[in-house]
């Protein structure tokens, strides 16, 4: 029996431990007569039966009576019922921290703990998920952490004050979620079948519903031109296929990007802010781009929340009285874990020699951070932005690409299109060192990682 760490984020509920992420499970359930179908099952049926599918349990946690019928009460009693699940294929038997975000008001988390009281585990300690996230990769004195969730983002602002980071303030912005995106990206892709195929898959639950279930695995593919994605759906009749230009998808959800990023830029008052995003936000398709402005942007682990958890498991915990939402953590605190990293990386500066600090193309260095990667464009009507790199090539697309800082390293994120690392052929997510060299075509101008020491 092992401490288990359950993050609270309605896209996808987790369960951790020392190991890392064990499982995880999307706030969907389905009304089946008298039982329940919780996570991915619910979810990929969701559009088959709509009057019996729900998604906004979490979001609206409450014990407000629900005139549905399905023997369901209230929202309380689904998300018991997830907790159930979550114990059962996380195999949670033991004490349990709770990661919640920052919109859970005091009487949602009350519930919640009410209902874990129920639950065959123990709830030790309560955290904000945002502080979790940020306590390792805290590099500022103003830090904002974006998250999103089914039906909204949630930004948490944080500050360092003697020592200690703390949760300042949460905005909600509705309407932003996964489930609007998906929304978005469906309609699009529905207008392009009716374009191309004279095929309508929403005047069909069957085909709606396989709309929605391939969406995600479309995103990670595209056409011999790199520049469209190609959407393929299956009926009983005929195979029906459809092009997305992805200036087109990107061009759809930028309204909703621009949504983000002014209530980013509302809370970044402070003249050094450090911009950390949860890694599900950073993966919808050109919202690193639209975020670019912001200097020190920063995509987190997966892992983040679930490792500060264990790492603090004694402040989150501590006390005999009732659980508290701890809102604020030390900086630097004596955890083994991260003490040993720390003094392993300050031992020399020789020890530090394998991490880029800058990449250099054409003469010009620029820090690691968020870096996109474009080709044959002029922004705002000049040859590149400070955090851009700009090729000339032809035959490839305008979206080359971009270079990560994360908390496990640098990384290259170009997507479905191919790039040369070190000479070899990649494409997708890879780890960057020093000394790496990019490029995207043969004889073409190479991104090279380097490392710039004494900086002021």
């Amino acid at each position: 029996m092992s401490l288990k760490v359950i993050e609270l984020n309605d896209c996808g509920i987790s369960v951790g431990d020392e190991s890392g992420i064990i499982t995880q499970s999307p706030g969907f359930a389905l009304a089946v007569g008298n039982s329940l179908e919780i996570g991915e099952i619910a979810e990929q049926q969701a559009r088959l039966q709509p009057t019996n599918s729900y998604n906004k349990y979490w979001h609206e946690l409450s014990l407000e009576p629900l005139s549905h019928g399905n023997n369901i009460r209230h929202f309380a009693d689904i998300a018991y019922a997830q907790l159930l699940h979550l114990a059962e294929i996380g195999q949670i038997d033991a004490d349990v921290i709770f990661a919640v975000p920052g919109n859970f008001t005091r009487q949602q988390l009350a519930i919640l703990l009410g209902l874990a009281k129920q639950s065959p585990f123990t709830a030790v300690g309560v955290v904000d998920s945002a502080l979790a996230a940020a306590i390792a990769a805290a590099q500022s004195d103003a830090i904002i952490y974006a998250d999103i969730q089914l039906h909204q983002v949630v930004l948490t602002k944080l500050k360092r004050v003697a020592g200690q980071l703390h949760t300042d303030s949460v905005i909600q912005l509705p309407g932003v979620g996964n489930q609007n995106f998906m929304d978005l990206m469906m309609q699009l892709a529905t207008g392009l079948f009716i374009q191309q195929c004279r095929f309508n898959p929403q005047h069909d639950a069957n085909s709606e519903q396989q709309l929605y279930n391939e969406l995600p695995r479309w995103l990670q593919q595209s056409d011999a031109d790199r520049s469209s994605l190609i959407l393929e759906l299956k009926t009983e009749s005929a195979v029906h296929t459809a092009k997305m230009p992805r200036e087109s998808l990107i061009s759809n959800l930028n309204g909703q990007y621009n949504k983000i990023n002014q209530q980013i830029d509302s809370l970044a008052t402070e003249h050094d802010v450090q911009l950390l995003l949860n890694s599900r936000l950073s993966a919808l398709p050109g919202l690193t781009a639209v975020l670019n402005q912001h200097r020190d942007l920063v995509v987190l682990d997966p892992h983040s929340v679930n490792t500060a958890c264990l790492d603090y498991r004694e402040l989150i915990t501590e006390g005999d009285e009732a659980i508290r939402l701890i809102d604020k953590l030390p900086v630097q605190t004596a955890i083994e874990a991260g003490a040993a990293s720390t003094a392993e990386t300050e031992k020399s500066d020789t020890n530090i020699g394998d991490q880029p600090t800058h990449v250099l193309f054409l003469n010009r260095a620029l820090a690691v951070g968020a870096i996109e990667i474009k080709n044959n464009v002029k922004l705002n009507g000049s040859a590149s932005s400070a955090k851009t790199i700009v090729m000339a090539l032809d035959n490839l697309p305008e979206d080359l690409g971009c270079i990560e800082k994360r908390e496990a390293g640098v990384f290259l994120d170009c997507g479905n299109n191919e790039a040369l690392l070190n000479d070899l052929k990649v494409s997708g997510q890879h780890e960057l060192k020093l000394g790496d060299r990019i490029q995207f075509a043969a004889n073409s101008e190479e991104i090279s990682l380097i490392q710039v020491t004494n900086v002021v």
